[in-house]
């Protein structure tokens, strides 16, 4: 008898140390994950052993500059989420004014603006807007938003030179055309 109270008391023991291990932030995106499949371009795909690290596939409309690309996006969120924001990169190399060349994204809601009532619905609308309204007054590669500003058409040109893939700037891109 005693040694069935011990068993049971050990069993007791790991549920509560399983219990412990869920965080804050795995508890609310467990409760948005339902919602992150509202954008048509996003395929959102998941690993089964690490549910807090997930990767988004962007692919852009007609009216996109970058219309004809893939993008693959990768969102860490933090065990204190939803208190600090999600870490996102772009794995797939773009010629963008808020993406820099290493695949650090700059949305203003995953630094200076973010709030514990946005979610990650509103990180992947972002990711959205990257393509629709790029910003080259808050840019991360310099020289894609100053000839953004300056050169609009070289702009265009430039960024469907980068969808053929090869070599821009010293940079190589992948084909997408």
């Amino acid at each position: 008898m005693l040694g069935l109270l011990k068993n049971k008391k050990k069993e007791m023991n790991e549920i509560q140390d399983e219990v412990k291990k869920v965080s804050p932030g795995q508890l609310q995106f467990q409760k948005e994950l339902p919602e992150l499949y509202v954008i048509p371009q996003c395929k959102l795909t998941q690993d089964k052993n690490d549910i807090m690290n997930f990767k988004v596939t962007y692919t852009p409309e007609k009216d996109s500059l970058w219309y004809g690309g893939k993008y693959e996006f990768s969102i860490s969120v933090p065990d204190n989420y939803p208190f600090n924001p999600p870490k996102v990169m772009c794995n797939t190399k773009i010629y963008h004014p808020n993406i820099d060349l290493k695949g650090n994204v700059c949305l203003n809601i995953l630094k200076d603006d973010w709030k514990p009532t946005l979610n990650l619905s509103t990180v992947i609308a972002g990711i959205y807007f990257l393509f629709t309204d790029p910003n080259p007054n808050d840019p991360l590669n310099h020289d894609a938003a100053t000839i953004m500003r300056d050169n609009p058409d070289q702009f265009v040109l430039n960024i469907k030179k980068s969808l053929r893939g090869g070599y821009l700037f010293g940079e190589d891109f992948p084909r997408f055309t």
